[in-house]
């Protein structure tokens, strides 16, 4: 393996298709000459795109858009809210609602097949423009993340959605629980609801509870406005419901 030199971009090539990696590999030996980089490792879909991030040093990710497992959109999001995210340039095929989106919201890309005169002047971009922000991903994505990403330590920790049990927030954060363990997301509870509104469920004005965790429901009259709990599954905890929420027990009575 050849070192990688420390003071030029170092590039992360995200593609399930092995030609098309090799072809951008090829690209990016015949843009050095006017743009010095270092190619530091591939990836064939949006989760080993992920794990190199945590294990080396990134600066730039070139990311397909429709990848197995996780996509190169959700794992753009992911990796956006990193404390020093790398800048995302995704490459497609031919994508119409991406291709508008990602022109609304200022999100840089590649049509294949890729020129190198394009190739360069996305590489060119990057010196100076802000890395893609999280929100404008969240515009142009037109599905729901499958995984939510917690940030420990500056790795990236994928949760399933099918394990999360409820979403709690607390002050600035939202505390995610699974049977196993508790995670804190820098995240909006409102945004959470509004992008998951089909598995989760309002009982109460800080806590979101997913459908498929509702073991049922009993009285509570102490400890709850309503007089009602919700009781999860697989723990023994009882989240009260609010007042105002009260129609979620009639739901699911």
């Amino acid at each position: 393996m050849m070192l990688l030199e420390s003071n030029v971009p170092r590039i992360l090539i995200a593609d399930d298709e092995a030609p098309a990696r090799a072809r951008l590999r090829d690209l990016l030996d015949e843009c050095r000459e006017k743009f010095p980089l270092a190619i530091v490792d591939e990836a064939r879909n949006g989760r080993e795109a992920l794990e190199v991030v945590n294990r080396e040093k990134v600066d730039i990710v070139l990311l397909d858009i429709r990848m197995p497992e996780i996509d190169g959109i959700e794992a753009a999001r992911h990796i956006a809210g990193m404390k020093e995210p790398p800048a995302i340039i995704f490459t497609t095929a031919f994508d119409s609602y991406a291709i508008k989106a990602f022109e609304v919201n200022a999100i840089d890309y590649l049509l294949k097949p890729i020129r190198i005169e394009r190739l360069l002047l996305a590489l060119g971009k990057t010196r100076a423009a802000p890395p893609v922000s999280r929100e404008a991903l969240d515009a142009a994505s037109n599905q729901p993340r499958r995984h939510l990403s917690v940030h420990e330590r500056g790795k990236i920790i994928l949760v399933p959605l099918p394990e999360v049990l409820y979403l709690r927030a607390e002050l600035k954060y939202v505390t995610v629980r699974t049977v196993e363990r508790e995670y804190l997301v820098e995240e909006s509870l409102t945004r959470l609801e509004e992008e998951f509104a089909d598995s989760f469920v309002r009982v109460h004005r800080n806590c979101l509870v997913a459908r498929a965790a509702i073991s049922g429901f009993e009285r509570n009259a102490e400890e709850s406005e309503s007089g009602w709990a919700v009781v999860i599954k697989g723990t023994n905890e009882k989240l009260p419901v609010s007042r105002r929420q009260h129609s979620v027990v009639k739901q699911f009575r």
